[in-house]
């Protein structure tokens, strides 16, 4: 059996949108990500537990609690962690500036990268017009998301039966309905204007579950992705380079001797994904 190998380690990670106390949520895939990737600096970019789907029913399983463990662990042990508030996890908001366990909640923060460039981070649902101006479609949104995460799980059940990789089938249905994909691009702009208005170099966001580093003019749009469908994270190396992890597909056996998840994506700032074999 082989050892257990060393964490990376990089200089800042950011994850958002989790949905802790919702059944989506791949709290399992999160753990052993966090066991393999550490940061001095770590932002959970809104949307980590689900309110929404609480008040409706208590779902927390342990692995839930793990993943809040996980979190408060890495604060004690010396990384500077804020908890950015998104709409699932709103009432989070009332405690702007609070600390709890070492971990700092806010509505909004400037990251500054290794290389001097200052990034505005940003759950985002703040400029998503349905969420604001018509709640109860909002509301009628998350029921239909939650058809098509059941959907999802049946998907991966069977594929995993048949041996094949995770693939998440309510994210492949999104990018390919073109009402969606106008919504992503939508968004992207609005908050690439919201940099522009902050007087930042770019924007770090999460709440559309659609990771992407794009470039809309000289402001950098990047967004973290989700733990419900893609299972992915933004990644500062310690010479200002950001990149997307993923964190998706489950071989046979890891060293520790249960299943071990392994990035098979990865996409620089540049918007290039280089795919694993």
């Amino acid at each position: 059996m082989m050892s257990n190998p060393e964490p990376r380690t990089f200089r800042a990670l950011f994850i958002s949108d989790v949905h802790l106390g919702s059944k989506a949520a791949k709290a399992d895939f999160l753990i052993d990500f966090l066991r393999h990737h550490d940061a001095e600096i770590i932002y959970l970019v809104g949307d980590i537990v689900d309110g929404w789907r609480l008040r409706r029913s208590w779902h927390w399983p342990q692995s839930h609690n793990d993943v809040v463990q996980k979190l408060l662990r890495k604060a004690r042990k010396g990384a500077s962690i804020t908890y950015i508030a998104g709409n699932h996890d709103e009432f989070a908001r009332q405690f702007q500036g609070v600390h709890f366990g070492g971990i700092v909640v806010a509505d909004r923060a400037i990251h500054e990268t290794a290389d001097g460039r200052r990034l505005l981070v940003i759950h985002g649902d703040q400029f998503d017009t349905v969420v604001h101006n018509q709640r109860w479609l909002a509301y009628l949104g998350d029921y239909a998301y939650d058809t098509a995460m059941l959907i999802n799980r049946v998907v991966t059940r069977l594929r995993h039966l048949l041996g094949l990789p995770y693939w998440s089938f309510s994210s492949w249905a999104k990018v390919k309905v073109k009402k969606a994909v106008n919504f992503i691009g939508s968004f992207q702009t609005v908050l690439s204007e919201e940099a522009r208005r902050s007087h930042v170099d770019g924007v770090i966001c999460g709440h559309i579950h659609h990771a992407a580093i794009e470039s809309y003019g000289n402001v950098q749009y990047i967004n973290t992705g989700d733990w419900v469908e893609s299972c992915t994270a933004v990644v500062e190396h310690f010479d200002g380079r950001m990149e997307i992890l993923t964190w998706a597909h489950v071989l046979p056996e890891s060293s520790a001797g249960k299943d071990l998840l392994v990035p098979v994506d990865l996409v620089d700032l540049k918007g290039r994904a280089a795919q694993a074999a």
